[in-house]
């Protein structure tokens, strides 16, 4: 009987010290990732508390400073934001269904929560607040990413990413150069390499179409399939087409001047199709495509949104499989193979793409640079269209 009773004081014993332990760490990683966010309890940032037009934008000085409860997560100071056409669309909305589900999958119809909304998605800036176990990253450094559209955006003082989404900031351009690009170049690599099958070592000598090449993922993809080796062509207006050449794009076709298929229909047919402009264009760019080869259509522009905000959540997903079987199957009968691209957050291909910049083979496409008074200015001007790369907001000074 002794003998089990000491046998049950030493399990209690260890486990005591277990239990002791494993506070000690919790609370030595609490300190450790609440060095400096004491002084911090509000900050500055552009927010809307509905949707609308450019009128619901609102600066406000007492935004709610990012919720620092997660120990893989870092504090970061935004020194710019890019802007791109999903701001203008979730200004108005768009997404809000499926994006509610993502940021509270308990209440999917609870909807007004996410306001006060902070918009943008792209940033370039300081890492003020990180773990200190973390091997990566210390505070100090310069980092580049973009949010999720699910989270609070990059319109504001500091943002709250996780570790592993940070990627170090090309060294070779400004932060302001740096933030036209995570987004634009997490999409395109999504699209060209996730989903296109698409890499340096397979690229070469590939025939690609890119349809609307002169926003910021057309520009983007442009240099990216260009240092691959493979041959780009391009739609735009003709006021574009020195801009694209001078980009890399070996062959540019002018939209303005008539139905942009027919002179499209010419040429030699290609490997994989970009398509940033939707509508009408899968009507007849599937057929520029090489049958029974391998090719591909990828559209960036996806009814999956806009299906879910109209239908709701259960009947929209149930109209989402029904349109990606039917287009899917219907093209695939053809011989070729229909696709969608989307965002992902992809902190290795931000490693490449920095690489890249650095190497002089990817350079950053700023259309114009306002400041964070602008920021009004900034979302009308994109609004416009016809934009020569991306538009870029310098929250702070460099």
């Amino acid at each position: 009987m002794s003998t089990v009773r000491h046998f049950m004081n030493k399990r209690c014993v260890f486990h005591l010290s277990k239990v002791k332990t494993t506070l000690l760490w919790m609370d030595k990683q609490r300190r450790l990732f609440s060095t400096t966010k004491a002084s911090n309890t509000v900050m500055s940032a552009w927010v809307i508390d509905r949707y609308g037009s450019n009128d619901v934008l609102r600066y406000t000085r007492n935004a709610s400073f990012p919720d620092y409860r997660y120990p893989l997560t870092g504090i970061i100071k935004v020194v710019a934001a890019g802007l791109n056409p999903i701001d203008i669309s979730m200004r108005g909305g768009y997404g809000v269904s499926s994006m509610s589900m993502q940021r509270d999958p308990l209440n999917i119809n609870q909807r007004g929560s996410e306001f006060p909304l902070i918009l943008g998605r792209d940033f370039s800036g300081i890492i003020m607040e990180c773990p200190l176990s973390n091997p990566d990253f210390k505070v100090g450094d310069e980092v580049w990413a973009a949010v999720s559209p699910y989270k609070q955006g990059s319109l504001a003082e500091f943002v709250m990413m996780a570790m592993v989404e940070l990627s170090p900031k090309p060294k070779s351009i400004s932060h302001a150069e740096a933030a036209s690009i995570p987004f634009v170049g997490c999409t395109a690599w999504r699209a060209l390499v996730e989903t296109g099958g698409l890499n340096e070592f397979n690229s070469a000598n590939k025939r690609i179409l890119i349809i609307g090449g002169s926003g910021g993922v057309g520009t983007f993809a442009i240099q990216l399939m260009k240092a691959w080796g493979a041959h780009v062509t391009v739609t735009c207006s003709q006021n574009a087409e020195r801009f694209l050449r001078d980009l890399g794009a070996d062959h540019v076709v002018d939209y303005t001047a008539g139905p942009v298929e027919e002179p499209l229909r010419d040429l030699e047919k290609f490997d994989l199709i970009l398509d940033n402009i939707g509508g009408d264009t899968e009507r007849w760019a599937l057929g520029l495509l090489k049958p029974w080869k391998g090719a591909k259509y990828i559209t960036l522009i996806s009814p999956f949104f806009e299906n879910t905000d109209q239908l709701g959540i259960p009947d929209g997903m149930l109209q989402n499989f029904a349109t990606v079987f039917y287009k899917v199957v219907k093209h695939l009968a053809n011989g070729v193979h229909y696709r969608w691209g989307f965002f992902q957050s992809d902190r290795i291909a931000l490693d490449i793409i920095g690489d890249m910049v650095d190497a002089g083979e990817i350079r950053p496409v700023v259309d114009e640079t306002f400041s964070f008074s602008q920021v009004p200015q900034a979302f009308e001007k994109l609004e416009k269209g016809h934009a020569r790369g991306k538009t870029v907001v310098q929250v702070s000074e460099d």
